[in-house]
């Protein structure tokens, strides 16, 4: 029973669906709660996070979970990276990484059976870069974030 209520698309969760796919900005389940509402005012943020994690566990879309970060949500299901900016906590794409790349080459260093990796790119991003003072370079990153 619980698998056929899985497999169901309701209202809210195609709403959801909708509008993360609209984004490129990895946002968190309070943010996407936030947008989804203006299409369906009585949403709950419980709402959204039981069909974000649905839609995860699924394949449909990608949690992040990023150390020390709230958890962030992507619409784009392939495998690729992302780079988080350690100011401000921007998350981007990473296209250019082959996205087994890690994988396949810790697999031929270890007796270990591979089954998955997180690779997780740290910068600041292009705005942090521009806005920074000079005194943001003498602060290590993620200070004042």
């Amino acid at each position: 029973m619980a698998d056929k209520k899985a497999r169901r698309n309701t209202r809210q969760r195609q709403v959801v669906l909708e509008e993360l796919a609209k984004l490129t900005s990895h946002p968190t389940a309070a943010k996407l709660h936030e947008i989804a509402r203006r299409r369906l005012p009585k949403l709950s943020l419980g709402t959204v996070y039981r069909n974000l994690e649905l839609l995860a566990a699924n394949g449909t879309i990608q949690k992040l979970e990023i150390s020390g970060t709230e958890s962030r949500f992507d619409g784009n299901s392939e495998r690729h990276h992302h780079v988080r900016c350690v100011r401000c906590g921007r998350v981007d794409d990473v296209l250019d990484v082959p996205a087994d790349l890690p994988g396949a080459r810790f697999k031929s260093l270890s007796a270990y059976d591979i089954i998955g990796h997180r690779l997780e790119f740290t910068g600041i991003c292009p705005d942090c870069r521009r806005s920074a003072t000079p005194e943001d370079s003498k602060r290590p990153p993620g200070e004042g974030v």
